[in-house]
């Protein structure tokens, strides 16, 4: 049982790299290839069932990986660049990510015939677009460097925005089918959205402060890193 679960998990990294390979060299879009292997390896063939393979540790995973590849896009981000972009970085990250959710939302009930209360969620994770689907297409565009960094960063700041709307829709009305009040979920959510801001901002700065003070050697930087975004 192991073995073969070792043997997934090695397969998933090579259709993985491999289809990112085949994207460079036949310069198609990472996102398609990436796409058809996962469909193949899964639905397709069933050479892989997540649910079955990993059982309970399938949900930490995927948010340990969330973390890090969201991690992984943000040191790609260049703060000089902020100076030209800010305005339309903003734009799309908030005034952009609320239209979206709203549209995607009625799409999905008026469209696809989803109830209201999927409707909410489904227009949450549609606004997500994700380091995942943006630096591999960037990586083969010739975009001018203004639009390719709006893109950066509305690809890293979106993906939790995104995440929020759709947990807070998903909270809101499971609240109110089992007779909660949704206000109070709504403000426990925003609690913990505050706290984790903070938290998350007060170990940014510990941090940085260890790394400029030479508590951290450097070869055990990038481990500190990886704990601390995994484990806050």
């Amino acid at each position: 049982m192991q073995e073969l679960l070792i043997f997934k998990i090695a397969l998933v990294g090579t259709l993985g790299i491999g289809a990112q390979w085949l994207a460079w060299r036949t310069q198609i879009p990472a996102i398609v290839l990436l796409l058809v292997a996962g469909l193949a390896a899964g639905p397709a063939s069933g050479l892989i069932d997540p649910v079955n393979d990993f059982g309970e540790l399938l949900r930490p995973l995927v948010a340990v990986s969330v973390a890090i590849i969201l991690f992984e896009g943000g040191l790609t981000l260049d703060f000089r660049e902020v100076r030209n972009t800010s305005k339309a970085v903003t734009r799309i990250a908030f005034a952009g990510a609320i239209i979206a959710w709203a549209l995607s939302a009625a799409a999905g009930h008026y469209v696809a015939g989803l109830s209201l209360a999927s409707s909410a969620v489904f227009g949450g994770i549609m606004v997500v677009t994700g380091p995942t689907v943006i630096m591999p297409l960037l990586r083969q565009a010739r975009l001018p460097q203004r639009v390719s960094s709006v893109l950066r960063w509305e690809a890293i700041i979106v993906d939790p925005i995104g995440a929020l709307f759709a947990v807070i829709a998903f909270e809101v009305i499971a609240a109110a089918a089992t007779g909660h009040d949704p206000s109070e979920i709504a403000l426990r959510l925003a609690g913990a959205i505050a706290v984790a801001g903070l938290g998350g901002f007060a170990l940014t700065m510990a941090l940085a402060r260890s790394f400029a003070r030479g508590l951290v050697p450097d070869y055990l930087k990038s481990a500190v890193l990886l704990i601390a975004v995994v484990g806050g």
